[in-house]
Order: C-alpha cells, then structure tokens, then sequence
C-alpha cells in the first residue's frame, strides 16, 4: 500500500474519532440548558378556593362545591381566597436577581394574606350563593353569603318563602333541643270564646302549622359543632305567604308552642293544612239560639 493512501486513512480515523467525542459530549450535555431554562421560568404558585362546578344563585354551599387550585402567585387578586401556603421559588440564577425575587414573593404573600385571608374550605361550608359562579371560577366574597352576614337569610330562604319569627321559652321550644335546620309543628293554645253556655275559662289547643323549617334561634342560623340545645327569646321559621298570615293571627290570640318531628318524620307537606279561614280560636258568635214563647225560653241548637 503506498505511503500517501495510508497517510490518508489515518487522517480519516482520527477525525471520525474525533467527531464522535464531540456528538457524545453534546448529547450528554443537552439535558443542561431546558432545566437551566425551566429553573428560570418557574413561578410561585398560591392554592386559592374555586367552584368545583357551577353554581346557581340561592345554593347552599357543600364539602364537594369548592376545591384548591394552583394559581401564580403574582396574580392572585386579593379578593381571592387563600390557603395560606405558598410554594419555595425557584433559585435564580444570579444573586441580586435572587434578591429582588425573594423580596417580591414575600411581600405579595403578605399582601395577599392580609387582604384575603387564608381560610379553610369549612370556613364556607354553609355559605349561599349569591351571584352565579363558573366551575373552575375563584371564590369571591360578593359572590356569597356566608353566616352571619348581613342578607344571608334572604339569601337562604327558599324561592316563594317568607321569614317569621314568634316568641319562644325553653318550656314552648323542647327544652332548647330544637335547632336551626330542625322541623317543627306549630301548636296553639288559647281561650276559648266561642260563646257556648258554659264554655268560658276553658283553653283550647291544637297545630296551627306542620313540619316547617327552623332558620334560626335568636341570631344563630347554625349550631356549633358541639351544641346540643340552644336556647333563645325568638324562633325564625321558613312559611309560605298565607301560613304567614295564620302564624300572626294565632300569635295575636293566643300562645305558641313549638313540637320538635323527628328526622324520620320530616316528609309530606308542610305548612297548614287547612283551607279557608285562619285557624284559632273560634269566632265569637252564637252557636244557640233561645226562642221565648209564652214567656218560657226554649234553647234551640243550629
């Protein structure tokens, strides 16, 4: 073989060694440049509390309606509701910078913290919607009604129902046992004054109003999660306009008592079950006619 051919060769090789050191140490090194470049772009995250599905104007807000999302930091509205925790920032790449990212995360936590609030998902549990609410949507607070607000029992009040309240004791209440959410009967008890001979100093009893809602006792539209009774001056019931009408002629004439139904016997109507007239005591009216004839009374019943 002649010197020059095999000169060439020579060359060949080392320069195909040479290039596949130099792929080898490219694709080794590849990985290097996006993880420099995510560690860049990464962004704090903050959890805030969103709709877990849409949500109609006058729901009352359960577990399974709201949820966490993940949401940059940097854009979360400070009517947002938080949890509180917020993610390490990424370590960027040069000090100062690092500095000024630090410095910017912390004083949006605090901003945010101090405006919104972290708050636990209980924390709203119970809550009314006011305006409609997008699935995936942040909570806000002019959106709902939490309990205690101002407008919450107008907000929870179903469609068509009216808010009543009567005076209770613990005697007229089950002892205090009765609770918001409770179902109650109504029961009256008066004078009788329906002008039967006889008939004065009696009383008469009997339910004006069947299985309706308690709202609320005294102020408190819910029970703490220990309480067992609660005992108030007034009781809030949920009654439809004519029930409304019945519940304030039976308070003007006599004393109501509420009748605690158990959880099993909340079904079927509720309200009174009554047509016509007003119930409680009878009208004050002649139930006997006395014919006199020949100057000797007769007593006549209708």
């Amino acid at each position: 073989m002649k010197p020059a051919r095999i000169v060439v060769i020579c060359i060949a090789a080392v320069s195909a060694l040479g290039l596949a050191l130099v792929v080898r140490a490219m694709g080794n090194g590849a990985p290097a440049a996006p993880a420099a470049a995510a560690s860049v772009e990464a962004r704090p995250m903050a959890k805030i509390l969103v709709a877990a599905k849409d949500l109609e104007p006058g729901k009352r807000l359960t577990e399974g309606d709201l949820a966490w999302k993940d949401w940059p930091l940097d854009e979360v509205n400070p009517a947002f509701i938080t949890d509180g925790s917020t993610p390490v920032p990424a370590k960027p790449a040069t000090e100062s910078t690092a500095e000024k990212t630090e410095a910017a995360v912390e004083g949006t936590a605090k901003a945010v913290a101090k405006i919104a609030g972290p708050g636990a998902k209980a924390d709203y549990v119970g809550s009314v919607v006011r305006e409609p609410i997008l699935a995936g949507e942040p909570i806000v607070g002019r959106k709902i009604v939490r309990a205690g607000d101002s407008g919450y029992l107008a907000a929870y009040l179903e469609p068509g129902m009216r808010a009543m309240a009567i005076g209770v004791t613990v005697e007229s209440a089950a002892g205090g046992f009765i609770l918001p959410g409770d179902r109650v009967d109504v029961v009256f008890t008066g004078e009788d004054k329906s002008g039967v001979e006889g008939g004065g100093g009696k009383f008469i009893a009997g339910t004006v109003l069947h299985n309706v809602k308690v709202l609320a006792i005294d102020q408190s539209t819910r029970a703490g999660d220990d309480e067992q009774a609660v005992v108030g001056a007034t009781a809030t019931l949920e009654v439809g306009p004519r029930d409304a009408e019945i519940l304030a002629q039976a308070k003007a004439q006599g004393v109501l008592s509420l009748s605690l139904r158990s959880y099993a016997d909340t079904a079927g109507p509720s309200g009174s079950l009554r047509r016509g007239p007003a119930p409680g005591p009878a009208p004050s009216q002649p139930q006997t006619v006395r014919i006199y004839r020949g100057g000797a009374p007769e007593v006549v019943t209708p």
